[in-house]
């Protein structure tokens, strides 16, 4: 019996270590299997955030699968407001919600005072670095002493703004009324607005345009609308700065361009457009840049305009207005390229089947970055064509 004690005492002290033991490993195992939880979490935040971004972000920095639902504090912001009512600062945060890069801020028009960093060093389109261009830039916002929306809308505290596409796709949608409703509306180039006022309303705040694509009878040009000059190459600024100061074209561009209208030029220019210099605006070329290379992802050619690698107008339009409205939306925008007979354009015969291959758009991968605002709710798509 004597023998056993030795035993029983070795058992008891055993035991409570082997309990403790047991404890210990549970409360490891435990301690694991939350920080393994805790790990799993933050990667979602993580995610969420748009920090890890090779599965959930495209190259080019967007949402790959926007739902277009509005997030919890947007719902919150503007569940008070009635129907129809502007919603400031709307387009800036559904922008985030799919391109958390994107930084609001970015004037429309050039402008004396403004800084010019993120232009200067690029050439048109994309910038103005040429020695000529810098000078007449600087000579003709010297004479238009002007530089942003007519004063009634520079005041408002929330803006609508709405692009008209030149497309056949707005005939005979009889959008004109509801088109007149916003605040801001934008054209492009030569597209007529009488004789289809029904379907593209009667308001112009702005016309946006380069020299091969400006109106040529000064008698189709509304009488109160800013034009807003876009320039693709340097001849392009020294075209605007006779339209300004009203010269003799000959002193300003070459003579072969006065005389037949197309030498530097692929088609004829206006040779006036009647406006006084103080409605003349140069559009910031910030948005050529950004629309190219960082939103649709076109070839950057060591920033010349090539093949393939210059927007439409109308998507740079569309890239102003995310940067300077609350609300943005198109109508007129998309070919039906599966309808050959369908109208090109709204205002002439043409039919789809004469639209051609472009040398400068990449229209496909234009289209998928338009498709990614809609589909988000970034922008409103009023005849659904794109």
């Amino acid at each position: 019996m004597k023998t056993m004690k030795p035993t029983r005492n070795l058992i008891l002290v055993l035991c409570p270590m082997l309990v403790l033991g047991f404890l210990y490993y549970s409360s490891s195992r435990l301690h694991l299997h939350s920080w393994t939880q805790k790990q799993q979490m933050d990667v979602v935040s993580l995610i969420s955030a748009g920090r890890i971004v090779s599965s959930v972000y495209d190259k080019q920095g967007f949402l790959i699968k926007p739902d277009g639902k509005l997030s919890l504090e947007l719902k919150y912001k503007y569940s008070n407001m009635s129907k129809g009512e502007c919603k400031p600062g709307y387009t800036e945060a559904k922008m985030i919600s799919i391109y958390p890069k994107f930084r609001r801020p970015e004037p429309m028009f050039l402008s004396q005072n403004m800084s010019y960093s993120k232009i200067r060093s690029y050439p048109p389109p994309f910038g103005i670095k040429t020695p000529d261009t810098q000078r007449h830039i600087k000579e003709i916002l010297a004479e238009t002493k002007s530089y942003g929306l007519q004063e009634q809308l520079e005041s408002l505290s929330c803006r609508k703004c709405i692009i008209i596409g030149n497309g056949g796709i707005i005939s005979n949608k009889s959008l004109g009324s509801k088109i007149d409703t916003f605040d801001v509306v934008i054209r492009l180039n030569e597209a007529p607005v009488k004789g289809f006022e029904k379907d593209v309303g009667t308001k112009t705040t702005m016309r946006i345009t380069y020299p091969e694509g400006a109106i040529q009878k000064s008698s189709l040009y509304e009488q109160s609308s800013l034009f807003v000059f876009s320039g693709f190459k340097p001849l392009d600024f020294k075209w605007l700065r006779h339209i300004v100061f009203k010269n003799n074209l000959t002193t300003q561009v070459p003579v072969q361009i006065a005389r037949r209208g197309t030498e530097g030029f692929w088609k004829s220019v206006a040779r006036e457009v009647p406006r006084q210099a103080a409605d003349i605006r140069i559009l910031n070329p910030y948005f050529i840049q950004e629309a190219a290379f960082q939103f649709i992802g076109l070839p950057i050619n060591n920033y010349l305009m090539g093949r393939g690698n210059i927007p439409t107008l109308g998507t740079v339009a569309i890239t102003m207005a995310l940067h300077n409205c609350d609300e943005v939306a198109v109508a007129g925008f998309g070919y039906d390229m599966s309808n050959p007979h369908a109208l090109l354009h709204y205002y002439e015969k043409l039919k789809m089947s004469a639209i051609k291959d472009s040398w400068t758009h990449n229209i496909a991968k234009e289209k998928e970055f338009l498709k990614k605002l809609v589909s988000a709710g970034v922008i409103q798509d009023l005849t659904n064509g794109i």
